[in-house]
């Protein structure tokens, strides 16, 4: 007779050593939920980074949905159906259909990477092969793409340029200032010249009746990408802003469903969605928005969460290699958020280049490490339906979980 399954949750909220601004937010610590899933003697990891303004989400909310996690479904399927066989039905359905999970896009992407990670390792199959796309899989796991760099407000434009390249694609947050975005701008395109895509990102922080002056003179300044102008979802006032205005226009928080980018193209509100993971509720679902961006003639960035702690990292870094016609690739800051981190090996950004690869070995390539231990909270044992605490709430740090 098998071992019963088991379902591990951490909390980690490792500290950063910088921190990250952006016009409504400022991030000084992580906070993902990791989970790790065991079946059979087999292990899989899985990551999600809720944040409140995003996706209605928090840390809270998305442990709390998790007590209904189906274990003993999930431990059957992988019993009786194979792991082969269910991965394809996971690369067609996503977990969340398969499973009729509970919970919203951060729940389904936490439960999700663990499971392909598990069927990964089990099947020999390197994160490429977990993910879908449209890239050719053999080779893809050592392939490497070219990231783009932010700006955010906490670093002067000049130290950026200075220290930060080389560059393939830059994103600056915008301010409260738009004279001191103009010349951010500015700088950047006069150092860089005319060969680097330079896009602003407002994160929603934009007057509507401000937003078409704004887009001109950052047009004028250099720029050729905004990101998210105005209010979440305000696709008659984003449709104008596209007309009237002079830049294209790149959705993010506004597109976390597949209802929503629907409603984005029906409207003409953009031209490019921002893929995350976490946002987007797994790699299935965030591969079926590069699929539907490509079919309406869009295109799409592969983005990530200020401050992921490792599964989302490898995951992302799989589903851009996989679908790697994409405008750009966010590497994240992983490297120097943070001295430690709860995986291993270490995902790897060569800053050199300014390049990223696949993370080698099989699923999404992590193990947690002994860094992870402290950041432990509950656990699950298939037949048991309580979940039980494995670590006093006094040891967490400073909650952010309204922030970047």
């Amino acid at each position: 007779m098998s071992e019963p399954a088991t379902a591990e949750l951490y909390r980690v909220e490792l500290p950063m050593a910088v921190g990250f601004d952006h016009p409504a937010h400022r991030r000084t610590t992580a906070d993902s939920l990791v989970l790790r899933l065991t079946v059979d003697g087999w292990s899989g990891i899985g990551e999600c980074a809720p944040r409140r303004y995003v996706t209605g989400e928090t840390s809270d909310l998305v442990a709390d949905a998790l007590r209904a996690l189906p274990l003993e479904a999930i431990a059957a399927s992988l019993r009786d159906t194979g792991p082969a066989a269910l991965l394809a039905l996971l690369l067609n359905e996503g977990a969340a259909a398969h499973y009729a999970l509970p919970g919203g896009n951060n729940l389904h992407c936490l439960v999700e990477t663990a499971l392909l990670d598990l069927i990964g390792k089990r099947l020999g199959l390197p994160g490429t092969e977990l993910v879908p796309g449209p890239g050719a899989v053999n080779g893809a796991a050592t392939a490497s793409l070219p990231v783009s760099q932010v700006l955010d407000l906490s670093l002067d434009v000049e130290e950026f340029l200075d220290t930060r390249g080389p560059f393939h694609f830059v994103k600056t947050k915008a301010s409260s200032d738009i004279s001191r975005d103009v010349r951010t701008v500015a700088a950047i395109r006069d150092r860089l010249g005319d060969r680097v895509p330079i896009m602003v990102d407002a994160n929603m922080s934009w007057a509507p009746d401000a937003a078409v002056g704004h887009t001109r003179s950052l047009h004028e300044a250099g720029a050729t990408f905004v990101e998210e102008p105005l209010a979440k979802g305000a696709w008659r006032q984003l449709a104008r802003l596209r007309k009237e205005g002079a830049l294209p226009v790149m959705l993010d928080e506004s597109v976390r469903t597949a209802a929503d980018a629907r409603a984005a193209v029906a409207h003409g509100a953009c031209d490019a969605f921002n893929i995350r993971i976490a946002k987007n509720g797994g790699p299935v679902a965030a591969a079926g928005l590069a699929a539907f961006a490509r079919e309406h003639g869009l295109a799409f960035q592969i983005g990530v969460q200020v401050a992921e702690v490792g599964p989302l990292i490898a995951a992302g870094r799989a589903l851009a290699l996989r679908n790697a016609d994409a405008l750009t690739v966010e590497g994240g800051q992983s490297d120097r958020f943070f001295p430690d981190m709860v995986v291993s090996p270490r995902p790897v950004v060569d800053r050199i280049g300014n390049t990223v690869r696949g993370v080698p070995g099989t699923g999404f390539g992590l193990e947690l490490n002994h860094h992870a231990t402290r950041w432990a909270r509950a656990r699950r044992t298939e037949g048991d339906p309580l979940w039980q605490v494995t670590a006093p709430a006094t040891t967490h740090t400073a909650r952010s979980e309204d922030h970047a």
